[in-house]
């Protein structure tokens, strides 16, 4: 019997449904589940034919990167599935022509040639257009640049992208010097590629200085524009406690030499006063892409020994190229903060590395940009309105694969690795970031549809679709990291991390988040996060039973003596971290060290059998207490009461299903 909600999900009838289809676990091709796959419109599901429990599997049909037809075997055709969140599914379809048409149907299906056919087009959560708007309004850009305290005396406001000619791809608020004029900031669009003008990105009022962002100069060999001159010169005037300012092209320098060969290339220094040159050698689009690729073959490997593994990573590049990143932003932020030096930014076109370096850069100097509200405003800056080309870096619609980069993925990755390093400085933890990277993919919110402010305001999104911040506000408590403190130093200062090769990790809860075979994997967040959780739910109780207990009292007119509830509120706390202080104000996991031991009922009780005395004739006690005790020295929680990262807690916690059930 069909379920009401994939009633309502297949109200329209399925493109394909194919019986007798076995999911096979990929780490352990011996297990697999049989059941009924699903084609929708929008969705393939896979539903097990199970009697007792009927799981079943959604995969979005944008988030499906490839589909893979293997050699048929005597147990049917095999049929992998990779996903751009990094999930791979295995099935085994019954005959080998099922499993072309399916083949076919999921490659047009998860390549519209249309943005009308994407599926935030589609997705309706009930919500009223009241409701909508108010989404849309959430974050607003003018109040961050108002924040940074801009305009001013400096920085002014300038229409002149209002209506898209100076640049195209900018968002029609640009922020510039206030000695620039018009003719100089046209003048300077003119000699930048794309139109992409050095405009403001962030400021700091604690010392003038700040960082620009443009795309390369038409410079060639030998061209100059005395309007591109005036503009780099006002930024410099900006900063009153500099005289001269930093131009980093974030691209390796024989590829800036290249270029020049195309007519485009970099700054000459003889042309620009007071400028300082810097390269800085990220890779393009193109290897990032290749390297990707191989760290996840890495990844995908059935039974991979640890030199396979670890060969297989050092020989993708990913980590290097994440490092070349991280120590971009650290050199911007130096600049800015401990030189008090203003900063252009730019590479080839001012949309991929330059949006990367600015964003690393600001969350190293703002602990604003540290904060769940903070990195939404940030991405909808950087990447959202400055034009990172969302659909093609993302492959949403069928095109150039060419043009395909995990631009992106890498930004949220050097975030990752700075919370390693930070675990007390950023508010928000990493499931944020792994909802973040899933919903720039699954096209089911219009932030990140089309490649700029432009196409997306001709598209209507904002009547047409549904906004991800708003969605990811409402369920931030289970986004925020309780080791976070606001009165912390690495809260409040300036970030300064290590990009030492061995500071680097490998993050398996991303690329690795959908492998159910391998061994559990535990945060020390997510345990806290648990822990947290049920010790509200454990204090709501105890509020609960003292209410109780002071109606009984007032019923039976007792008075005097020693009642449960003085014995409830001198007794020892069920939460008790050994600092002193709340779960809120926990620094280091060291602070909780006797709290964890007596922060679950089933730790409790194991606690108690550790500490009871036995009789001495009673050697089977005595193995069992020995067994307690041995358990609560080696760490090993009872499994049996609680995991705070069972199947169902960790389940995606932004699974399309959602939308079905609300439709």
């Amino acid at each position: 019997m069909v379920t009401i909600r994939r009633q309502r999900a297949l109200a329209c009838r399925p493109l394909i449904q194919v019986e007798n289809v076995r999911l096979v676990d990929r780490i352990c091709p011996r297990r697999s589940s049989a059941g009924t796959l699903y084609l929708t419109a929008t969705h393939s599901i896979f539903v097990e034919s199970g009697a007792e429990s009927r799981t079943e599997t959604w995969v979005l049909h944008s988030l499906v990167c490839c589909v893979e037809k293997q050699a048929a075997t005597a147990t049917g055709c095999p049929l992998l599935v990779h996903c751009k969140n990094f999930q791979v599914l295995s099935f085994v379809i019954p005959e080998e022509q099922d499993c072309h048409d399916i083949q076919v149907s999921l490659q047009r299906l998860s390549q519209p040639e249309q943005f009308e056919e994407l599926y935030c087009f589609s997705y309706n959560p009930n919500t009223d257009k009241g409701e909508r708007q108010a989404e849309w309004d959430f974050l607003d850009l003018k109040a961050e640049y108002s924040r940074l305290g801009v305009p001013n005396a400096l920085w002014k406001y300038s229409p002149v992208n209002l209506d898209y000619k100076v640049s195209d791809t900018y968002p029609a608020a640009l922020y510039v010097p206030k000695s620039a004029t018009p003719q100089v900031i046209v003048g300077s669009s003119k000699f930048r590629s794309r139109g992409r003008v050095p405009t403001l990105s962030y400021y700091c009022k604690d010392n003038h200085a700040s960082i620009c962002r443009s795309s390369q100069p038409l410079s060639g060999f030998s061209a100059r524009c005395l309007e591109d001159e005036q503009m780099l010169e006002a930024i410099v005037r900006s900063n009153p406690r500099s005289d001269f300012m930093y131009v980093v092209d974030t691209r390796p320098k024989l590829n800036a030499i290249a270029n020049r060969a195309a007519g485009k290339g970099y700054e000459n220094e003889d042309n620009y006063s007071n400028i300082k040159f810097q390269f800085i050698g990220i890779e393009n689009i193109h290897v990032m892409r290749n390297s990707q690729q191989k760290m996840l073959e890495a990844c995908e490997l059935r039974s991979p020994s640890m030199s396979d593994f670890l060969e297989g990573l050092e020989t993708s590049g990913w980590l290097k190229h994440i490092k070349a990143a991280l120590d971009a932003g650290v050199f911007v932020a130096k600049a800015v903060w401990e030189e008090g030096v203003s900063v252009l930014v730019h590479c080839s076109d001012g949309w991929d590395r330059t949006a990367q370096v600015c964003s690393v850069a600001c969350v190293l100097l703002d602990p604003y940009y540290r904060t769940l509200k903070g990195l939404m405003v940030l991405i909808e800056r950087e990447w959202v309105s400055f034009g990172h080309k969302f659909s093609h870096r993302c492959n949403h619609l069928d095109g150039d694969s060419k043009e395909v980069s995990p631009v992106i993925d890498q930004f949220l990755e050097c975030v990752w690795q700075l919370m390693e390093q930070f675990p007390c400085a950023f508010e928000f933890n990493e499931r944020l970031l792994i909802a973040i990277h899933h919903h720039v993919y699954s096209c089911q919110f219009g932030n990140f549809i089309g490649n700029n402010q432009r196409e997306r305001t001709e598209m209507g999104l904002s009547e047409k679709t549904h906004s991800l911040w708003m969605h990811l506000w409402e369920k931030r408590s289970e986004y925020i990291n309780p080791l976070y403190r606001a009165d912390h130093s690495q809260t409040q200062g300036v970030l300064r991390p290590s990009t030492a090769p061995y500071c680097f990790k490998f993050w398996r809860g991303l690329y690795n988040r959908f492998d159910k075979g391998m061994h559990p994997r535990q945060s020390v967040q997510d345990y806290l996060m648990a822990i947290q959780e049920e010790t509200q739910q454990l204090e709501e109780q105890l509020a609960s039973h003292r209410e109780k207990i002071e109606k009984l009292e007032k019923e039976r007119g007792l008075s005097g003596g020693v009642c449960a509830a003085d014995t409830l509120d001198g007794g020892p706390a069920l939460w008790a971290p050994t600092s002193g202080g709340s779960l809120a104000l926990a620094n280091t996991p060291q602070d909780y060290t006797g709290g964890f031991i007596a922060s679950s009922p089933c730790q409790q009780r194991a606690l108690e059998g550790s500490l009871t005395i036995l009789p001495q004739d009673s050697s089977k006690s005595s193995d069992a207490s020995l067994s307690n005790h041995s358990d609560q020295e080696s760490g090993i929680a009872d499994v049996g009461c609680r995991s705070p990262l069972s199947e169902e807690s960790t389940r995606d916690p932004d699974s399309d299903e959602a939308a079905y059930s609300a439709a």
